[in-house]
């Protein structure tokens, strides 16, 4: 059976869709969203400036073209270190999957694209968050858990 998903490079054409799934992202996560008026809005002012600059990359899963899904990729300059001595770093963000779509594949197919970009680009490495839901995908794909946790400090 054909596979019914193709992945693309997202554009500002999808900036509808990419904020929805951002807002809906952590509403699934259990974040409180009180907030997703003020979210949508200045992700939508980030990625008309970040995504046009080559900041943000996203790519999109559509089904019978509608997008179901897709993911994104910040690439951060990196100092090299002990384990890993390249210059830059992708951070994957916004991985979303439409709830009729789950468990079908289409967040690997993302993150396949993704992967695919970044060995083109002679990115070899990628940093992620995980939430709970999403963590055996990640672990599938090879990723593990660093040694060191992310930490945050709000000023």
């Amino acid at each position: 059976m054909e596979n019914p998903y193709h992945v693309r490079a997202a554009s500002l054409a999808d900036a509808d869709t990419l904020i929805a799934h951002r807002v809906a992202m952590f509403a699934d996560m259990g974040i409180e969203m009180e907030a997703a008026a003020s979210i949508n809005k200045a992700f939508r002012a980030w990625l008309a400036e970040s995504l046009p600059a080559g900041v943000y990359h996203a790519w999109v899963a559509e089904a019978d073209a509608r997008i179901v899904g897709g993911a994104g990729i910040t690439v951060l300059p990196w100092p090299p270190g002990p384990l890993y001595l390249g210059d830059r770093l992708a951070f994957v963000y916004n991985v979303y999957t439409e709830p009729a779509h789950r468990h079908r594949g289409v967040a690997q197919l993302v993150m396949g694209a993704i992967h695919e970009w970044c060995r083109a680009e002679g990115i070899a490495s990628l940093a992620l968050n995980t939430s709970r839901d999403g963590r055996r995908l990640y672990e599938g794909l090879g990723y593990r858990e660093s040694p060191s946790p992310m930490m945050f400090f709000a000023l």
